[in-house]
């Protein structure tokens, strides 16, 4: 357990007081005694400081020390702003963590269904056996300042159902926009998402910003696959450079089940996600791709954790990074192969290509094993451009920047090749194009 907060202890009384309000503002709904336990344990454990094993490479003191107003509404946002992928099912909007039924676009299907955490919060109790009833139960605040944070503010969210049917679900475009308002505003986004038995689901979640103003994104995910089913959820992080972003995603897994998670990120000052995922039944699987890719002086922090506590699973786990400038990279994989987890089958890898002399990675992946009969690796790797390579392209006729380009997208093309879904799979590897194409244009690679 973390102590209080280290960095900067002075604006404990600011959160104290917006928590009061929000408190008063819930009322009698259930989320409310959980809200306030998650506050008590954001009072005890502050933000992380970096004495902590689990933070020494990523410094939030930058964040400990703004004083964040937690977002009690969804602002106004002109449709013209913003412009939408379409991928074919619902799109869901969210701005600063609040519901946006102007912007959203829900399409009735028997296969999904969707909530927001508000409307769900008004009911007497989360019903069992609903998405809903586990708010709460896999997003540990006891050991986290920033879950807690989230838990004690979050006010809305999305709630989604997918059930079994003839047809897979399509896909769930969950977008969730900061406003950078001029005063320092936190946005708490709330995933909660159920894959029943024998059902299929594709999940994009996808952050953006409208500002750059500095803002604060903390953001929770908790998940659950059922016997038999498989979902998946594209996550994709591109805010401003003002913006802050700490997520967690909580993942458990049933009998049978696969998972997987490809998460893209592309933006954001300091950007941290923690990816926990319990494979807790036999015979379920998961697999993980991430690309990261950092530029100026942004910081980009990715820790996993695949909990196999039950025989007869599989996971899979790619992560690829691209430094550039003065940026920093962080990878910290920790794969645990519990006694009783016999054939257990685990592969871990992480590649990094820094395309400057001031760019940085530290990378540490990590096989944790207790049992004796399994298949398990991991490895990692730190390198540049091949300049034989580079060579190759010029001789052809491509100009430099032109031949970074397409050395590098080849490079992340193996994490963006990893979505099943084309259009998706189209949609994030334009983003990785454009931002190395404006990033070589601007001559910010050595």
């Amino acid at each position: 357990m973390s102590k209080p907060i280290q960095n900067d202890d002075s604006n404990r009384g600011h959160y104290q007081a917006q928590f009061a309000n929000f408190d008063a503002e819930r009322g009698g709904s259930w989320l409310a005694p959980i809200a306030r336990d998650a506050f008590a344990q954001f009072e005890t454990l502050g933000f992380p400081a970096r004495h902590l094993e689990e933070w020494r490479y990523t410094n939030v003191a930058p964040i400990a020390r703004q004083a964040f107003t937690p977002a009690s509404c969804a602002g106004d946002v002109e449709l013209d702003a913003l412009s939408f992928e379409s991928f074919g099912g619902s799109r869901v909007v969210f701005v600063d963590g609040h519901y946006s039924a102007e912007l959203s676009d829900i399409v009735d299907s028997a296969e999904i269904q969707f909530e927001t955490l508000a409307r769900v919060g008004e009911t007497e109790a989360a019903s069992a056996n609903t998405a809903a009833a586990i708010y709460g139960t896999l997003a540990n605040s006891k050991d986290d300042g920033f879950a807690a944070f989230n838990t004690a503010f979050a006010q809305d969210g999305a709630v989604i159902t997918f059930q079994r049917g003839d047809n897979a679900a399509a896909p769930v475009h969950l977008i969730f926009v900061s406003r950078g308002d001029t005063a320092p505003v936190a946005s708490l986004p709330r995933v909660t998402i159920v894959a029943k038995a024998g059902s299929q689901g594709l999940v994009v979640q996808d952050h953006i910003s409208l500002s750059d103003n500095t803002a604060l994104t903390c953001a929770v995910s908790e998940i659950v696959t059922e016997a038999d089913s498989s979902l998946d959820v594209v996550l994709v992080q591109r805010e401003s450079d003002a913006t802050y972003h700490i997520a967690k995603q909580c993942v458990r897994q049933h009998r049978n089940s696969r998972f997987g998670m490809h998460t893209v990120n592309l933006g954001g000052a300091i950007l941290r996600n923690d990816l926990q995922i319990v494979l807790a039944e036999e015979h379920s699987e998961c697999s993980l791709n991430g690309l990261y890719l950092a530029t100026g002086g942004q910081i980009v922090d990715n820790h996993t954790l695949v909990d196999h506590a039950v025989p007869d699973c599989t996971s899979d786990e790619y992560y690829k990074g691209i430094m550039a400038e003065r940026s920093r990279g962080v990878f910290r994989g920790r794969v645990l192969v519990r006694p009783d987890a016999q054939r257990t089958a685990a592969t871990q890898q992480n590649r990094n290509l820094l395309l400057a002399r001031t760019a940085e990675v530290d990378t540490k992946p990590q096989l944790e094993i207790y049992a004796d009969d399994v298949k398990c690796n991991h490895g990692s790797s730190i390198g540049q451009l091949d300049a034989d390579a580079l060579f190759f392209l010029r001789a052809r006729g491509l100009n430099t920047a032109a031949a970074r380009v397409l050395l590098t997208m080849g490079f992340a093309s193996q994490v963006t090749q990893s979505i099943a879904n084309p259009d998706i799979r189209a949609w994030t590897a334009g983003l990785v194009t454009t931002q190395l194409e404006a990033l070589f244009d601007a001559g910010g690679v050595s």
